[in-house]
């Protein structure tokens, strides 16, 4: 592994607000440039009450200006709800604001319901018909305008803004390997195709003028506590959020609670505990043996953590726990490729 990263998705607290959730993430933020994360990154998401990061690049921007020098960037902004010019002007924006620092995760679902989606677009046509269009022509625009260019991105032409694709299946694993792209994949939600598309990814991927080999990103939840069951009892506000999900009504992030028995029948256990399949809970020694298989199994190049935890403070000290244990792990060197 290369590099540790964090992935915020700024939660709405029961009994907070998105105030609440903007001040915890420019703390957080700072608090990781501190403890040697490589990036920061924030994630488009709609008519979801407990994730207050819809407007994703105004996000980045805040969290940019309150930091110095970690790398700050979407993870990701969903392409199909957007025209590509637009997102080359917000991030050359970015960029011209913050040289060097800002980058580009681009998903292609809508990261909402299907109405949202229909209100987001007007025109709401499949993803796949579009995405890989629109991210040739969002690459073009962040290559140094010709003379005669009829559209040009302003700010944007010629901004250093590395491209990510995101994804929870084969479909973005191939097409970052076509386009010889990085990868993130979605694997602190989405777990079960991750070893496929790793797969797909390294063995079709193409060099290209971004990169010369393939760098897989992963993403695990991250709950860490001084004991096993008090990271069990932290875990358990993301379990109640992830089943308010299931349950087709998605809520804040609640308080957690020291029991999740009664709270869900085996079929919604089963389904809450898929998603967090690729998540380390436990104390510092539980979350580095997780860990340590993870990256043993995946051959990630890239960790980026996340945690829907209620206590900031507790979150605070998981993502701190966490920043140790993956320095370490950057230290020793776990194989790049499995």
């Amino acid at each position: 592994m290369k590099y540790f990263s964090l992935l915020d998705l700024a939660p709405v607290i029961e009994g907070g607000n998105a105030a609440l959730a903007f001040r915890n993430t420019v703390d957080l933020a700072q608090h990781a440039e501190r403890w040697g994360y490589h990036r920061y990154w924030l994630a488009e998401h709609h008519n979801l009450p407990g994730i207050a990061s819809a407007a994703t690049s105004i996000v980045i921007g805040q969290v940019a200006g309150a930091t110095r020098q970690i790398r700050v960037g979407a993870g990701g902004i969903m392409l199909p709800n957007h025209a590509p010019l637009v997102i080359a002007e917000q991030f050359g924006t970015l960029a011209a604001f913050y040289p060097d620092r800002i980058d580009l995760g681009l998903g292609r679902a809508p990261g909402t319901d299907q109405r949202t989606a229909r209100a987001l677009r007007r025109n709401l046509g499949g993803s796949d018909d579009t995405f890989p269009q629109d991210v040739l022509e969002l690459q073009s625009y962040f290559k140094p305008a010709s003379p005669d260019q009829a559209v040009q991105a302003v700010p944007g032409a010629g901004a250093k803004v590395p491209l990510y694709l995101l994804g929870s299946s084969d479909f973005s694993a191939r097409l970052a390997a076509e386009l010889g792209m990085p990868f993130a994949f979605a694997s602190h939600f989405a777990p079960q195709y991750l070893d496929v598309a790793l797969a797909l990814y390294r063995r079709n991927f193409k060099p290209s003028a971004a990169l010369d080999r393939p760098h897989a990103m992963i993403g695990a939840g991250v709950f860490a506590a001084e004991t096993d069951a008090e990271a069990q009892r932290l875990a358990s506000s993301s379990q109640l959020q992830f089943l308010s999900m299931v349950r087709g009504r998605p809520e804040k992030l609640p308080p957690p609670v020291e029991s999740m028995e009664d709270r869900w029948s085996p079929a919604e256990r089963a389904a809450v505990l898929e998603r967090m399949r690729c998540a380390a809970i436990g104390s510092p020694e539980t979350v580095r043996q997780q860990l340590e298989e993870l990256l043993e199994r995946t051959g990630a190049d890239e960790i980026i953590a996340t945690a829907q935890i209620y206590d900031h403070k507790a979150r605070l000290r998981s993502f701190e726990i966490a920043a140790e244990i993956l320095a370490g792990l950057v230290r020793q060197g776990l194989p790049a490729e499995a």
